[in-house]
């Protein structure tokens, strides 16, 4: 897995960079080098590149993975 970690209220989160390959379908929230959040999201299918983000230095992070009717 590619992406820097961070931790946000005590979860651990994976910031992705624009051009990386989504490992989970699902909405990523764009967020600032510090894992600040800006209000912008972004619906990716796994494996679909990320698109470019706003600002330079900005990244994603999943905020709501997709649910699948196989999912338990």
């Amino acid at each position: 897995m590619t992406g820097k970690d961070i931790r946000m209220s005590k979860t651990k989160v994976t910031i992705h960079k624009p051009g990386e390959k989504a490992p989970e379908s699902g909405q990523y929230g764009v967020v600032g080098p510090r894992g600040g959040k800006t209000g912008t999201e972004v619906t990716v299918t796994k494996g679909e590149t990320l698109p470019p983000t706003p600002k330079q230095g900005q990244g994603f992070v999943l905020v709501d993975k997709t649910k699948h009717k196989d999912d338990k």
